[in-house]
């Protein structure tokens, strides 16, 4: 194997056979065959495993619906009116202005 692994799906029906060619350098190489070895498992039956394993759990945190921003803020209650919009307006810019030379 010496520097790769190369993985080998079998192909089923109407599916494909996919090769994975994966470097790993020597002390990865080793620890690949030793936890293979450990399991009994050849180490491209090992790899096959673990890919089995990461592809068939469902993710970690469930996925939540997202929520509409519809009626969001209406907890604050109605907002504030066309008038009082225009009110605050002309006191926020009163005076604007008047100091530049």
């Amino acid at each position: 194997m010496s520097g790769s692994q190369c993985l080998k799906a079998p192909g089923s029906a109407g599916g494909y056979l996919l090769t994975i060619k994966l470097q790993l350098e020597p002390p990865e190489e080793a620890r690949l065959k030793a936890a293979a070895q450990a399991k009994g498992l050849s180490p491209d039956a090992f790899v096959r495993e673990a890919l089995d394993k990461i592809l068939g759990e469902p993710p970690a945190q469930p996925i939540k619906p997202k929520k509409s921003a519809y009626g969001l803020l209406a907890k604050y209650g109605p907002g504030p009116t066309e008038e009082e919009i225009d009110e605050n307006r002309r006191e926020l810019f009163r005076g604007f202005g008047e100091d530049l030379p």
